[in-house]
């Protein structure tokens, strides 16, 4: 199996290159990503609690799926790719804010990533990947945001990252 490769970045967003994603991780170095948050008609998002086995953060939750894109890829493509990949749905996005945040893990790894937000809209339940997912559920953005200061511990620290960011978003754009 070929190793997947990230695209590294720099602050601007601009491609310097490519790496194995481990290596970047490994290493801390800037790379593009994505995070995908799938909402439906009541306003609620769509969590994942991930794979027992994945090399870090199994069983947290997070947001619906997030990853890498690849080289030639938009954003909007590598969301749509992953959400099939891990989800097993496809709805539209919509590519919002992006901005840079970095997150170390206990096994020495790193995520320092150049994230997009990629939003979407979908009313059934999800046809999951248990190689990737090992839950999912529902759940209104407030009690999102109340439960994460309840039990951070649950929650992945992009996620906790990445949601103090969106949800400040959200809520600009809904005032």
């Amino acid at each position: 199996m070929i190793e997947e490769k990230v695209i590294l970045v720099n602050e601007k967003d601009e491609q310097i290159g490519t790496m194995p994603k481990m290596e970047a991780h490994e290493k801390a170095l800037l790379h593009r990503a994505f995070s995908v948050f799938v909402f439906n008609n009541k306003n609620e998002l769509m969590l994942q609690q991930r794979a027992s086995h994945k090399y870090h953060s199994p069983l947290l939750w997070t947001n619906t799926c997030c990853s890498h894109q690849r080289v030639g890829e938009t954003n909007i493509q590598a969301g749509k790719r992953r959400l099939m990949e891990e989800m097993g749905f496809e709805t539209e996005l919509e590519d919002t804010i992006s901005f840079i945040y970095k997150a170390p893990f206990d096994n020495g790894l790193t995520e320092h990533e150049f994230d997009h937000i990629l939003v979407g809209n979908y009313e059934d339940a999800p046809n999951i990947n248990p190689d990737e997912v090992a839950a999912w559920k529902w759940m209104p953005l407030e009690a999102v945001k109340k439960d994460m200061v309840k039990h951070p511990e649950i929650y992945t620290a992009w996620f906790k990252i990445i949601f103090e960011k969106f949800y400040q978003h959200i809520n600009r754009v809904a005032s």
